[in-house]
């Protein structure tokens, strides 16, 4: 992984075999980063998909283990209740037959790049979970203007 700060964003370059939510996490606690918005495309070796089933609250998975296009990836970095950096991105995929996959990003593997600018906000979002379904969801009542 590579990275070159630039003027309230980061460009990061990940690299064949790089995880690239591993990689955001390390990421962010290494720049102190409290609330980012995530922009990428490039390209995965490997990567699970998930789908949030609202009658069960659970995630449903889809690993697509084959070459794909990054076409679109967005999504933000806050924190948890313990201050560990959560990365909440969604992804749309380009197989090799043109046909497209999308979903929530729970894992993937960069081959050979993945290109993402990270935006970052001066303020901490915090995450708590959510009672009804389980999920972490932004707690703005927990947001201060600054990194804590």
């Amino acid at each position: 992984m590579e990275i070159k700060a630039l003027d309230g964003h980061y460009l990061i370059r990940l690299e064949p075999g790089d995880e690239i939510i591993e990689c955001l996490k390390r990421f962010a606690d290494e720049h102190k980063i409290g609330f980012a918005a995530l922009s990428g495309i490039g390209t995965f070796q490997r990567v699970t998909l998930g789908y949030f089933d609202t009658t069960a609250n659970v995630y449903r998975h889809r690993t697509v283990e084959e070459q794909v296009e990054v076409l679109s990836l967005s999504g933000n970095i806050s924190r948890g209740e313990g201050g560990e950096p959560i990365v909440h991105a969604h992804v749309t995929i380009g197989r090799s037959d043109y046909h497209t996959l999308g979903g929530h990003l729970v894992e993937a593997t960069v081959n050979p790049t993945l290109e993402v600018v990270v935006t970052v906000a001066p303020a901490t979002v915090r995450r708590r979970r959510d009672p009804v379904t389980g999920l972490m969801m932004w707690d703005l009542e927990a947001t201060t203007p600054v990194y804590v």
